[in-house]
Order: structure tokens, then C-alpha cells, then sequence
């Protein structure tokens, strides 16, 4: 055992290693197929405070920056409707567009009641990341044109309102307008850290509405009110829907949509979209760089390339362990060697050829590589399970793995074999029997 227990933890070092490998390439798969192929995001630039100079000479300048930012501030249109509807129309590279509103909600049915988000979107929204129905009808031109109160319910909307019936053709509350379902999304595995990263919804907690409907019943953020003018505080109201602001004129909400996801044909396009996006919005939006353009896919392609060679990096660690373990194996055979001279000598005065002591040598070798390998293979299934289990990193165990790791140990056992088995063989039976 002693003399396995390099081989043994090298087995099962390379199978760890390869679960922890193949569980960061299908997190990354998974991410990729929740942001879409070939997307890219137009998502607004956040508000930032202007501060204040310091310092006499520096006031004037101060105060004429400000003044252009207001400027700017004011005459951007911001992001709309009609910056997806261009983008559809004019560049030829693009195969959809899907322009979304989101909105933070409470849901209320049968005195049950639950905070989340209420997303107004096209029917392009789920060809674009690939989200499917379990049941129901998608959203029609008639309910898209006319702003009908429809919606799309995730899974868990319906396990916590639906759990015992089925919801198509039912209503639900959100705000305080009352939305027929006419579907349900089938269930999305989603990992946190990709809703935090990369902007991913939850799909499976969100409820999806027309997204005209959440223009005309809800709210409308491209349309100015007499208030909004005024610079006082308000309330906006979309039929029995309200949602209050305060502030002056540069505080409402000039975006009238929260995110364009603009599909590409092909992936060698992605980089001229980019920046044509970037140069056709620039000229909408009146020189104000007030959107910004992400690519997730490549981000993507990038951390999976930084996993990659992580993976590389443990798997030449754990190979080292196995050559370890195989030089192990090699200094016990040439003592084993050593110690049984005289039973060599004893071997070869009554028969035994050069190629009977080495087969005996080698095979001894190889069976303690084999063993080690078993135990291996059984230490390395167990720790896959236990780093999942308390590290929460997902591991993936292949039989490829198993097999890699147990052949690596066979031919450990061979190779480092030989030379103790070769080195038997060319004792002198003379020698070898007056050896004390």
C-alpha cells in the first residue's frame, strides 16, 4: 500500500481535476446559451453626479462643463423604441431585435403576494435566448399591436400562484392591472453568478407582457408630462398603475426602453455590428454618448479561455503526481531487487531464463499499479463529489477521465517496472546464489 499510494493518489488527482475541468467548460456552455449566440447588448449609460470645481480659477470651466452636460442631458432622446426599430430596418447584419422594459413588481393572487420583475418584450425576446414553452400560445401580432393584457409566466411563478391548476387562460395581478396568462416558460437552469456577471435575467421568476402593453397600461417613459415640465413630483399614470418621481426635469426618466439585445447573423460579424451600433446611435442620440455596447459572448470566450488553462495547469500538477507515484514504484523494485539476489540465483539454477525473472519483476510492478489505479479511481470519484458537495463547484466525471487515469497508471507501472525487472535479469546465477 505504501508503495501504491503515489500511483493511488495520482488516479485520483487526474479525475478530480478533469470533474473540476469539465464542470467550468459546461457553466460556461450554459452561460453562453443563456445570453444567446452572436448578441449584443445596447444598454443605457448610468447617471452620473456632476460634482462641483474647487478652487477660484478652476470655477469658470467648472461651471461651463456642467453647462454642456445639462445641454446634453437635455437634448439626448435616450434609448427607444424607434432606436430598435432603426436598427431592424437599416443595418443588414442583424437577425433580430429585441427591445425590453423592466419593471420591478408585486404580484398578488388568491392573498398570495410576491415582489419581481415584469418584462415587456416582443416574440423575438425568446427566439433570441432560446427559451421555449411548456405550454400555452406565444404572444400574437393582434395582443402586440394592440397592448392586450397578456402575459408569459416562468415556472416559478406558476409553482407559487398555479401549483395545483393549470394557469393558461387564468389571471394574475401585477401592479394593479390584471394580466391573462396565455403560457408558461419551461424550467432554465441558471447560475447565479451569471444573473450578477453578465445581466442574465431569472427566467424562470419573471413574468413577460407585450411590450406594448406595458407601454399603454402601464407606463410610457418617452411621454413628458405637464408636471414633469413644471419640475415638481408626480405620479405617472397608465391606467390603474402608478409610479411616483419628485425631482426636476433632469430627474424623469429619459429612456424610454431598459435594453436592445441585437442578434447577429454570423460571428464574424459582430465586431463591424459593434460599430455601427455604436456610430448609428451616437448620430440618433445627438453626439451623446449616453448607451453602452456589450458583447457577452466574447467575454465569455475570454474567462473560457482563462479556464482552460487553469484546467491545463491542474491537469500537468496531477500528472506529476502520477510520475511521482511511478518513480515510487521504480526505487521499491530496485530494493525489492536487491533484497532477493540470492532468490534470483536460486530462480535461474533451476531453469528459470532472463525472461522469466523480468516477466515476474514487471508483472509484480504492474500490479501494484493496477491496484493503485483501482484505488485511485475510487478516491477520485469520491473527492469530485465532496469539493461539489462543499466548495460548490460543479464537477463533471467522463468515463474518458477514468480511462485516461487508469491507463496512465498501467503504463506508469510498465515503464518504471522495466528497468528493476531488466536489472534482475542480468544478475550471474553464480554470483547471485553465493550472494549473503
Amino acid at each position: 500500500m505504501l508503495t501504491a499510494l503515489g500511483i493511488i493518489f495520482g488516479v485520483a488527482a487526474v479525475i478530480a481535476m478533469m470533474a473540476i475541468g469539465a464542470g467550468a467548460q459546461k457553466e460556461i456552455l450554459d452561460q453562453m446559451k443563456l445570453v444567446g449566440v452572436n448578441n449584443i447588448i445596447i444598454t443605457p449609460k448610468p447617471d452620473k453626479g456632476t460634482g462641483s470645481g474647487s478652487g477660484s480659477e478652476d470655477e469658470s470651466s467648472g461651471d461651463q462643463d456642467v453647462g454642456i452636460r445639462q445641454e446634453q442631458k437635455r437634448f439626448t432622446p435616450g434609448l427607444t423604441l424607434k432606436d430598435a426599430e432603426s436598427i431592424r430596418n437599416i443595418i443588414p447584419t442583424v437577425e433580430r431585435v429585441s427591445p425590453e422594459i423592466i419593471y420591478e413588481t408585486e404580484v398578488m393572487k388568491d392573498g398570495r403576494r410576491i415582489s419581481t420583475k415584469l418584462t415587456g418584450v416582443t416574440p423575438d425576446f425568446f427566439a433570441v435566448f432560446g427559451l421555449d414553452l411548456q405550454e400555452g400560445d406565444m404572444f400574437n401580432q393582434e395582443q402586440m399591436r394592440e397592448g392586450i393584457a397578456v402575459c408569459i409566466i416562468g415556472p416559478s411563478i406558476k409553482s407559487r400562484f398555479f401549483p395545483k391548476e393549470n394557469p393558461i387562460g387564468k389571471e394574475i395581478k401585477c401592479g394593479h392591472i390584471w394580466l391573462r396568462v396565455i403560457g408558461v416558460l419551461k424550467k432554465q437552469e441558471i447560475n447565479q453568478s451569471a444573473v450578477d456577471n453578465l445581466g442574465i435575467s431569472d427566467y424562470n421568476n419573471t413574468i413577460y407582457a407585450p411590450i406594448q402593453t406595458i407601454l399603454r397600461r402601464y407606463k410610457d417613459r418617452a411621454l413628458v408630462t405637464s408636471s414633469s415640465i413644471r419640475g415638481g413630483g408626480g405620479m405617472f399614470f397608465g391606467g390603474d398603475f402608478a409610479i411616483s418621481y419628485g425631482g426636476s426635469q433632469d430627474d424623469v426618466e429619459k429612456n424610454q426602453i431598459d435594453k436592445i439585445v441585437v442578434q447577429v447573423r454570423e460571428s464574424s460579424m459582430i465586431s463591424p455590428t459593434t460599430e455601427i451600433l455604436s456610430r448609428m446611435i451616437a448620430r440618433r442620440h445627438m453626439g451623446v454618448s449616453d448607451i453602452e455596447i456589450k458583447v457577452p459572448e466574447l467575454l465569455l470566450r475570454q474567462e473560457q479561455r482563462t479556464k482552460d488553462i487553469f484546467n491545463i495547469v491542474l491537469g500537468a500538477i496531477a500528472s506529476i503526481s502520477l510520475l511521482v507515484g511511478g518513480i515510487g514504484i521504480m526505487n521499491i523494485m530496485l530494493a525489492s531487487v536487491m533484497e532477493r539476489i540470492k532468490e534470483i540465483g536460486i530462480r535461474q539454477a533451476i531453469g528459470a531464463t532472463k525472461k522469466d525473472i523480468v516477466f515476474q519483476f514487471l508483472a509484480e510492478a504492474i500490479i501494484l499499479s493496477i491496484t493503485g489505479g483501482f484505488i485511485g479511481i475510487i478516491l477520485g470519484l469520491a473527492f469530485s463529489k465532496i469539493i461539489m458537495h462543499f466548495a460548490g463547484i460543479l464537477t463533471i466525471i467522463s468515463p474518458a477521465s477514468i480511462l485516461i487515469s487508469f491507463g496512465v497508471s498501467v503504463t506508469v507501472g510498465i515503464v518504471f517496472g522495466y528497468m528493476p525487472a531488466k536489472r534482475a535479469a542480468m544478475h550471474d546465477p553464480v554470483v547471485s546464489l553465493r550472494h549473503e
